[in-house]
């Protein structure tokens, strides 16, 4: 009897069964890291505590900066800070994603040169990018500076200055997940960077005894240039021992051609997830933004899973449908629609009941945003639910569909927040991005399921 319960205790290699030994052996596997499962699985909890950790310290200067700024001159660095973040992350045209599929074709076939000269020239090409639309950017604030609120003109002209650092770390992040260096692609613009802005307005609080959001702008400037050109050095070294020295091909033609589309999806979803901050400074002052821009980055965390799993996916989804198997493909969509949901509801449910308490740490009158919590996750569990579909899309071929599919999101959104902010002020604004962000998941679903016949639910039926 005891030999018999103990065969059942232990599989062919001597290890317990039961959910112990499964964890354990998980676990293990994860470490190991001998497949592209658990190579993926291991990225992305990786990827998941670097923004877990950059979570807790972006939380954490955000309340630093709104209790030293205060309520008014926060909500104008919020609203500089969204503008730079939807500059800054359209300048790259496409290319960190477009990317991860270049680089997986390229490696998969051997092809040394091309692969050296997109990694070399999508690094240079944003530079120049960047650079270009400073100077541009600049004119534009001289010539029509009369039409935009004095209070945001000299903040706008500083993160100007941010643009070709933060366009060259936009790509240098593709790059340094293809090749799963998580730590590279995350650390430095997540973790380095909140912790620079910190230490520059702190100090500058020390030493004069106040800060306001041009302080902070400048802050801005020395965390990105300065995370942006360590990334560039770091990646170069990584960079030098993986790939061969050979000559650099070009590919411009099928590069832009590919990115473009990419590019109007990245950029119908970045203005999706942050027109509403933008409307609001049309119909609101300064002080309901910083409400506003509070609630958003309390819920800051439940975006950092699908950020994470997309992170570690992404390259694999090219990988599987460039070699053409199917059923690695139908079987990783599975496994990262459920890396995404579960964790995401999980962190939902967290930040729904420690939400008060840790708004009431920007101040007493944050605790105002609270409800704005409830609404706003509807529309991020609505996109947990598909998983990272829209780059299941892009690796595959259906960037066009997909970018269509983000262009009538944010036209929906866009006329929801004028007509919804007007009617009901900072929660016309959540509601706005939640009917919006549940529209665009549908879409997605539809999509995926129409062009690729692959069923992206988390209700899915299959294990």
């Amino acid at each position: 009897m005891s030999e018999i319960t103990s065969a059942n205790q232990q599989d062919d290699a001597g290890v317990p069964r039961g959910r112990i030994a499964r964890g354990r052996r998980l676990v293990v596997d994860i470490l190991r890291a001998e497949t592209d499962r658990t190579l993926a699985q291991r990225t992305a909890v990786i990827a998941f505590f670097i923004r877990a950790s950059s979570a807790a310290i972006a939380l954490v200067s955000q309340i630093l900066l709104a209790r030293w700024l205060g309520s008014h001159e926060y909500g104008v660095f919020a609203f500089a800070f969204v503008t730079l973040v939807i500059v800054g992350g359209l300048l790259p045209m496409g290319f960190p994603t477009a990317g991860q599929r270049f680089i997986a074709e390229y490696a998969e076939a051997g092809q040394s040169g091309l692969l050296r000269g997109f990694l070399d020239g999508s690094r240079l090409l944003m530079v120049a990018i960047g650079t270009t639309v400073s100077l541009l950017g600049a004119l534009g604030l001289w010539l029509f500076g009369d039409l935009i609120d004095r209070q945001y003109l000299l903040p706008l002209y500083l993160i100007l200055v941010c643009l070709p650092a933060y366009a060259l770390m936009e790509v240098q992040d593709g790059i340094a997940r293809n090749y799963s260096w998580i730590d590279l692609a995350l650390a430095l613009p997540y973790l380095v960077r909140p912790l620079i802005i910190i230490a520059i307005v702190g100090g500058t609080m020390l030493a004069a005894g106040s800060a306001d959001a041009i302080t902070g702008a400048y802050a801005l400037i020395g965390a990105i240039w300065f995370t942006g050109v360590l990334q560039t050095l770091l990646l170069e070294l990584r960079l030098r021992r993986r790939v061969p020295k050979v000559a650099r091909v070009y590919a411009w033609k099928p590069w832009v051609i590919t990115s473009l589309p990419i590019f109007l999806v990245e950029s119908f979803y970045m203005l999706l997830t942050n027109t509403d901050v933008l409307v609001l400074s049309i119909y609101e002052s300064p002080d309901k933004i910083g409400i506003y821009y509070a609630a958003v980055k309390t819920l800051a965390l439940i975006s950092f899973v699908p950020f994470a799993v997309t992170a570690a996916s992404a390259h694999k989804y090219a990988e599987y449908g460039a070699t053409g198997d199917r059923a690695k493909l139908e079987a990783f969509v599975r496994d990262t629609v459920n890396w995404t949901f579960w964790p995401a509801l999980a962190a939902t449910l967290a930040m729904l009941a420690a939400g008060k308490p840790l708004l009431w740490l920007f101040g007493p009158e944050f605790v105002d945003g609270y409800p704005l919590l409830f609404i706003l996750v509807l529309g991020l569990m609505a996109r947990a639910m598909v998983g990272p579909v829209d780059r299941v899309m892009n690796m595959l071929g259906q960037q066009n569909v997909c970018a269509l599919i983000y262009a009538v999101a944010f036209a929906l959104n866009l006329v929801l927040n004028f007509t919804l902010i007007p009617l009901f002020g900072l929660a016309g604004a959540a509601w706005a991005t939640s009917l919006a962000l549940i529209a665009e998941s549908i879409l997605l679903f539809f999509g995926a399921r129409a062009r690729l016949g692959l069923h992206v639910f988390i209700l899915n039926g299959k294990r």
